[in-house]
């Protein structure tokens, strides 16, 4: 099975963007579609912050090409409030919020942890437990949403395929090889992360089938952009993984990457740039 990288931004609706990446006159209806144009994937964040509604995913992938894809981003209320723990109404809730209306051009779920949040062996492994597999599993967790979900949820799988998730932790006492066999016991990924040092960047890909990488700044969180020399370099890594070449198990998996970089404008640029190098390789 080939593998293959792709190459986006984390969200797409900033103001600070307009007349800068879009050009100027450019409604915001159409933002994404040009966005989408120039690049392989989007991270959806708005689902960070409340349930979107299965209209805005339908509405979503109408308006991009037929190979594109969203990874979207669990909710704040699962990795932050209830840090991992009860999560299953939560999850229920997510689950048929409407992420499943993307059918096929639905990428990873990213669940991101606060820094506050420490490793605790048996609440990873009961968080990833229950995590769907795929399409199926996620129909199945969904119909236990509770009754606030009734006039706003999706519960059809579609053709089906399967579900990728990514964890993303900001606390070094995940860099732990127990934390690593949970993670590897359900096929999750530990997310490599570029955060300006201020967070650990987890070199652990063994986990799962796939890297996700998410650059949120080389020298300053969320505002430096990156050098073409870190952009070859971060381009050649990419094509590591996605060869094998660069994976200590030499298995080629697929990798997402995502510039979250985005105060100084940074992140389209950063973006396209990097997907250009990874289509002259």
């Amino acid at each position: 099975m080939s593998t293959h990288s792709f190459v986006g931004i984390s969200g797409w609706r900033y103001p600070p963007w307009r007349s800068t990446f879009y050009p100027r006159g450019l409604t915001q209806a159409h933002e994404l579609e040009y966005a989408a144009e120039r690049l392989d994937s989007i991270e959806i964040n708005g689902s960070f912050y409340s349930l979107q509604l299965p209209s805005s995913f339908l509405r979503w992938k109408s308006e991009t090409p037929d190979d594109f894809v969203f990874s979207v981003k669990g909710g704040r209320y699962i990795t932050h409030m209830l840090q991992l723990k009860n999560a299953h109404q939560a999850l229920a809730n997510f689950f048929a919020s409407g992420l499943l209306a993307l059918g096929e051009k639905l990428g990873p779920v990213l669940w991101q942890l606060p820094e506050r949040v420490t490793f605790e062996p048996s609440v990873l492994e009961t968080f990833c437990a229950q995590l769907p597999r795929d399409t199926a599993e996620a129909v199945e967790l969904g119909r236990d949403k509770d009754a606030r979900m009734d006039d706003r949820f999706w519960l059809d799988e579609g053709p089906g395929h399967p579900l990728r998730h990514a964890l993303e932790v900001r606390h070094n006492s995940f860099d732990d090889p127990e934390c690593f066999r949970i993670l590897a016991r359900y096929g999750v990924a530990l997310v490599v992360a570029d955060t300006a040092g201020r967070w650990p960047m987890l070199r652990e890909i063994s986990t799962a089938d796939f890297v996700y990488v998410r650059l949120h700044g080389a020298d300053e969180l969320y505002v430096s952009g990156y050098t073409d020399d870190a952009l070859d370099r971060w381009a050649a890594e990419v094509r590591g993984w996605v060869t094998g070449e660069g994976s200590n198990d030499h298995r080629a998996r697929d990798v997402y990457v995502y510039f979250d970089n985005d105060t100084k404008v940074r992140s389209p640029f950063d973006a396209m740039g990097l997907r250009q190098r990874l289509l002259e390789l």
